[in-house]
């Protein structure tokens, strides 16, 4: 009884996905109207990570290098998008004009925001029925041109649903200037599929009956939201390389190559179903940054670029008013084979004392900052043997109100920072690097859902090093409490205050 009436609450769902055409594209030609209806690619480092539709007529793709872009289209004009701030402003400003219609506004990325719909869409329902109006027409495309049967109620609940994301649309273009498409179904999942089927600033409704041919028309196991790199290469060591092999893959088996949650998990994906919520954003839950390159091969220039990465990260931070108590550097080794998904992380506790100076002497903070993340880089890399890293980042999480008091507890210090978990976005999987349209070179992001694989601070060394006035780090505080390599690194009295609170 209980699964058929969340079978019916499923169904009564109407979810939107809002995802923005060329979004850093727009954004230029909004900076600067003169490049409107001009073939116009955004450039960081030597890769084309967006352009608009101008340039996609003449042959440019996403996350084409310059150089195979100007030899397409040699009259694309080409704007540096490194600095990514008025992306992000826009990206807020979107997200907020949604939240005027309705509080449940997930943003996903810069450019795609999920929005539960379901409450406004009964309240209309409930309005159509009272006026005695049967008569409710249909916004945008139908998938698959399925006819629609205004005595099912799944079927107007959806058509309505089709009407408030036009209403979505129309808003963000008069009111921001962009355009955008929308997708409108039962779920997170199929709400995200179907968006894509007609563009640019077009908009889809998908009906139950159709969802089985939009999730088996995907053509890769990966095209499916929720299921991630990783997770793909596995499946495929299975045989499972499309939807239709994942849904007739016995059950048992999977359980036992993916574990029991995994395994059902995406399998419930591989039929359509996701009963996962529309979660608001909130306030982000982490701030960072990053560059990559070629090549980085010393100390020296693993330093510089941190030095280069902090400056605007610090003022991000001091922006948002609230204090960071953890900071975590990301490398990426080069691989000829994973060039991608082959990122290791480090993170620590920030000390107390530098946690007051941020905002009020962001130069002060960067120096120390450096020496923590350089130790933290020391932990992954062998600084005395041959390296070649293409990507460096950082991160500052857990943050926290400013405090009441002038005197903070250091308790924070026992508690375990636990590494966010991955979201699965194909965000074409970028770990850490949520923004909707890819970034190959520097990205900054404002991580709301978290979305780098962390490794855990269990699997530092174990060592104990006796330090003279400091006893031998106690055992009683079990590894995953505190970096123990850290706590070393930390002034000797706020070491013996770390001890001497948990005793």
């Amino acid at each position: 009884h209980s699964k058929s009436v969340s079978a019916r609450r499923a169904a009564c769902r109407a979810i939107v996905h809002v995802d923005l055409d060329c979004f850093y594209a727009q954004v230029e030609t909004i900076r600067n109207p003169e490049l409107r209806d001009k073939p116009l690619g955004v450039q960081q480092k030597y890769i084309v990570v967006t352009c608009n539709y101008e340039a996609r007529k003449r042959g440019v793709k996403k996350m084409m290098s310059v150089k195979d872009a100007k030899e397409k289209c040699p009259q694309l004009i080409l704007v540096n998008g490194e600095d990514l701030t008025p992306y992000r402003e826009m990206s807020y400003k979107v997200t907020e004009l949604l939240g005027e219609f309705c509080p449940l506004v997930e943003r996903l990325g810069f450019d795609e925001n999920f929005v539960d719909i379901t409450e406004i869409v009964e309240k209309r329902l409930n309005q159509l029925q009272q006026s005695g109006c049967s008569r409710v027409c249909v916004s945008g495309h139908v998938y698959n041109n399925q006819a629609i049967n205004l005595h099912d109620t799944t079927h107007v609940r959806l058509v309505i649903g089709s009407r408030i994301a036009e209403e979505f649309r129309e808003a963000i273009h008069a009111r921001l200037g962009l355009t955008g498409c929308a997708g409108v179904a039962s779920n997170k999942l199929l709400s995200k599929l179907v968006s894509g089927t007609f563009k640019p600033n077009q908009q889809t409704v998908l009906l139950p009956e159709s969802s089985q041919d939009l999730i088996r028309s995907l053509d890769h196991i990966q095209k499916v939201p929720g299921i991630g790199y990783k997770t793909a290469k596995r499946l495929e060591t299975l045989g499972v390389r499309n939807v239709c092999d994942l849904q007739a893959f016995p059950s048992a088996v999977l359980e036992k190559e993916l574990g029991i949650s995994i395994a059902q998990r995406i399998q419930k994906l591989s039929y359509g179903e996701d009963d996962s919520p529309v979660m608001p954003s909130g306030p982000p839950q982490s701030f960072s940054d990053e560059d990559s390159f070629k090549k980085c091969s010393s100390e020296v220039e693993v330093k510089e670029k941190i030095e280069e990465l902090l400056p605007n990260l610090l003022d991000r931070v001091y922006k948002d008013g609230r204090q960071p108590h953890t900071v975590r550097l990301t490398i990426r080794r080069f691989s000829s084979t994973n060039k991608w998904f082959n990122r290791e992380s480090r993170q620590c506790p920030i000390p107390p004392h530098l946690i007051q100076k941020f905002g009020k002497e962001s130069s002060n903070v960067i120096s120390p900052l450096v020496d923590i993340l350089i130790k933290l880089f020391r932990k992954m890399i062998d600084v005395d043997l041959p390296f070649h890293l293409t990507l460096l980042g950082v991160c500052f999480s857990n943050l926290k109100d400013l405090p009441s008091s002038t005197k903070g507890s250091i308790g924070f210090y026992l508690k375990q920072m636990s590494p966010p978990s991955g979201s699965g976005k194909r965000v074409r999987e970028v770990e850490d690097v949520s923004q909707g349209e890819g970034s190959a070179s520097r990205t900054q992001n404002c991580n709301r859902t978290g979305t780098t694989k962390t490794r855990k601070l269990s699997e530092e060394k174990k060592s104990n090093v006796k330090k003279a006035g400091v006893p031998n780090f106690p055992f009683h505080l079990s590894p995953g409490d505190i970096d123990q390599e850290v706590f070393r690194e930390l002034p000797e009295d706020i070491q013996k205050e770390i001890i001497s609170e948990k005793t």
